[in-house]
C-alpha cells in the first residue's frame, strides 16, 4: 500500500465527524505520484491521468487492465480501495476546493514542532491538555483562565 494513504489516517478521520458531515478526498498529487510508478508509455499514463482528473474511476480501472505489471496491479488495488475518495478533481479545483493535503500536512508539522521541548516527557493522558497549553502559549493567547 502506498505510504500516504495509510489506513491510520482514514481511521482517525472517521472519528472527527459523522460520514454525512465529511467528504474524504484522496490527495490528487499523491494519486498521480502513485500512477507514475507504473512503467508504461507516456501517452497511456496521460490518458489515465485525464480520466482520474475527471473522477472516472470505472474507466481508470478498465484502462489499468491493459498493463499487466506488478505496479499496475498495486495501483489498481489502490484505486479500488479509495474509489469513494476519488472525486472530479477538475470541478473541485474550479470551485476553489483543495485537491491536495499540503495545507493539512503543514499544519500538522507546525503543531508537532510546537510540542517538541528539550527534555519533555509526555504521558498519553496529558497530551490533549499540553497541546492546548503549548499552542496557546506559542500563539500569545496564554492566560491562567485559558485552562480553568
Amino acid at each position: 500500500m502506498q505510504r500516504r494513504s495509510h489506513d491510520g489516517v482514514w481511521n482517525i478521520i472517521t472519528h472527527l465527524a459523522p460520514e454525512y458531515q465529511r467528504r474524504e478526498v484522496l490527495d490528487w498529487y499523491h494519486l498521480v505520484e502513485n500512477l507514475y510508478k507504473i512503467e508504461a508509455e507516456k501517452s497511456w499514463l496521460e490518458e489515465v491521468k485525464t480520466l482520474l482528473w475527471s473522477g472516472c474511476v470505472k474507466a481508470v480501472l478498465e484502462k489499468l487492465k491493459q498493463v499487466s505489471s506488478y505496479a499496475s496491479q498495486c495501483f489498481q488495488a489502490y484505486v479500488r480501495k479509495h474509489q469513494h475518495r476519488i472525486v472530479p478533481y477538475d470541478i473541485y479545483q474550479a470551485e476553489g476546493r483543495d485537491i491536495g493535503s499540503g495545507a493539512v500536512e503543514s499544519t500538522v508539522k507546525q503543531i508537532a514542532a510546537r510540542l517538541k521541548l528539550l527534555g519533555a516527557q509526555w504521558l498519553k493522558k496529558n497530551v490533549g491538555t499540553m497541546l492546548r497549553l503549548r499552542c496557546a502559549y506559542l500563539n500569545g493567547a496564554f492566560s491562567l483562565s485559558t485552562f480553568a
